[in-house]
């Protein structure tokens, strides 16, 4: 290995996170995480957008709101408009203009979705496109491939997700698989050296479903590897609120605590605050921007339908507490005159709002962590957010 070979390695496998504080009462902390795209201060929301786009806002809206990093997906990026062109044309960040840090999740998301395309074996998963029905084979290598390509400053390792329900033994199997696949992809991060010029941070992917012996024993095993980073998935699929508290928990005690840990695909307002209890630093869902798109809001008394008739003539923002653009220029009764004329900018108007909601709590919440305070933020947050619903 040259000298440059293990300035790279030290830099992909050294430590890229800081904690800066634990909270006296809980397993809340605030952290940085250092990428070449800039810091991002934990814990984080990342808005999903899944083919370099978060849907209906520009990056220059997503600076305005807030957001640090984003996320998006390898699977569709690869398929659309192909991992070449995005190479060709300097990365991710120089291809969608977002000059900031992006992470890709892998792909082991559309394994479980759309699990009638594909077939799975140790060596990858093969599938049909959901775009034109041609034939595809990933394995965990060539997803680091892909990446590499892309430029994301993460890379998520190809897992597999499992549904909810699931047979004990489907699990086991699942998660064996997950870690085989864990230990390819580090092998592959040193074979596929970075072409953009910058360090890229590999994350594993603690799987097991429901069930705590596999959970405990993927991450225990993962964290022999030391990657990077941490991904707790397979969560928010179907299973009660309590197991994906519980096993959140679980799986966050056992992690490194110099490493960062990520919470996959989740979720509510409320999973977020119950989460950075827990220990979780990074967040991701598409929840903010698909309800925003629906006709949901979310505010600090809780969520707001702007399709019902109550807002016909109500002259207040979405939430008088929110300092966003759409809270400061627009009347819920404007807003909801647009949605029912299906007026473009209203899809706009409330995913800004609704992702600048999601940045400002997480921010709210580092605030209280800074502060030691945070046990006193978050009940005094869940008061309000599920006891004085606008919509009840």
């Amino acid at each position: 290995m040259t000298k440059t070979d293990e300035k790279r390695d030290a830099q992909e496998r050294g430590v890229f996170f800081r904690l800066l504080r634990r909270d006296k009462h809980s397993s809340a902390r605030a952290g940085i995480l250092s990428t070449a795209h800039g810091d991002i201060p934990t814990p984080i929301f990342m808005p999903v957008g899944t083919q370099a786009t978060v849907k209906t806002l520009t990056p220059a809206e997503l600076h305005e709101i807030g957001a640090r990093i984003i996320l998006s997906n390898t699977y569709h990026l690869y398929l659309r408009p192909g991992a070449e062109i995005v190479r060709g044309a300097g990365g991710l960040q120089k291809f969608s203009s977002w000059h900031a840090p992006i992470l890709t999740d892998s792909g082991g998301f559309q394994i479980f979705s759309l699990a009638e395309l594909n077939k799975i074996d140790v060596s990858g998963f093969t599938f049909r496109s959901h775009l034109d029905g041609s034939q595809h084979f990933l394995t965990p290598e060539n997803v680091i491939s892909i990446q590499r390509d892309l430029g994301s400053d993460i890379m998520m390792v190809l897992d597999e997700c499992v549904p909810y329900p699931c047979e004990y033994r489907y699990a086991k199997k699942s998660t064996e698989l997950t870690l085989g696949w864990a230990r390819k992809s580090l092998q592959a991060v040193s074979n596929y050296p970075p072409v953009h010029g910058y360090a890229q941070y590999p994350f594993a992917i603690v799987q097991g479903s429901v069930y705590e012996d596999l959970r405990r024993y993927c991450a225990l095993e993962l964290c022999e590897l030391d990657f990077p980073g941490y991904a707790i998935g397979g969560l928010s699929v179907g299973e009660p609120k309590e197991a994906l508290y519980d096993l959140t928990e679980l799986c966050a005690a056992i992690l490194p605590p110099e490493k960062p840990r990520y919470l996959m695909g989740v979720g509510k307002p409320e999973d977020l605050v119950e989460g950075i209890e827990r220990g979780i630093d990074m967040f991701d869902c598409i929840i903010p921007t698909r309800n925003g798109r629906n006709g949901t809001v979310f505010t600090s008394a809780g969520p707001l339908n702007i399709k019902s008739a109550r807002y016909k003539r109500d002259p207040l923002p979405l939430d008088p507490d929110c300092a966003c653009m759409t809270c400061q220029i627009f009347s819920r009764a404007y807003l909801r005159h647009l949605f029912n004329a299906k007026e473009l900018l209203v899809l706009r108007l409330l995913s800004y709002h609704n992702v600048f909601f999601y940045l400002d709590l997480v921010t709210k919440a580092r605030k209280a962590i800074l502060g030691e305070r945070y046990s006193t933020w978050k009940r005094d947050f869940l008061l309000r957010y599920t006891q004085n619903r606008l919509d009840q």
